[in-house]
């Protein structure tokens, strides 16, 4: 009887897993959300280079090209309104902070391998999100001019 207490239970296995049952009740863990994230931030600053360059081109430029760049904000451009360009560049700004906060924290963990455990992992993945989401309504505040 002895015996059979001592022997360590057969691990459960999942060979069939049911995307519509098991993906929606599967919750990700701090990190590999932060870790996500790291990669769609980077896709979107990626992808809106041709908006960042021509803002730093249009904004630099001249003091025409300036006006023109700050009526775009204002006032939009064709069809598309000035609040449009405005949640395209807090889109921006979020993708920004949180991709280099992500690079901080993963920079950290490459120098200092000792001090990684799970515990810092959640904790600096919890501030990873924290301080990313708080710095950008920061300054999304006052990208849309509320102070």
């Amino acid at each position: 009887m002895t015996e059979l207490a001592n022997q360590p239970r057969p691990r459960r296995e999942f060979r069939n897993i049911n995307a519509f049952k098991d993906l929606t009740t599967y919750r990700l863990p701090p990190p590999g959300i932060v870790s996500i994230l790291h990669r769609i931030s980077g896709v979107i600053m990626f992808l809106l280079m041709p908006f960042i360059i021509w803002m730093f081109d249009t904004s630099i430029s001249s003091e025409y090209s300036f006006a023109r760049f700050k009526a775009v904000f204002n006032n939009g451009v064709g069809f598309a309104p000035g609040w449009f360009f405005k949640l395209v560049v807090l889109v921006l700004m979020w993708s920004y902070l949180h991709h280099f906060i992500a690079g901080m924290r993963h920079l950290w963990m490459d120098v200092s391998h000792n001090a990684v455990s799970k515990q810092f992992g959640h904790s600096s993945a919890i501030a990873t999100l924290a301080l990313s989401i708080l710095l950008t309504v920061v300054l999304g505040a006052k990208l849309f001019g509320l102070y």
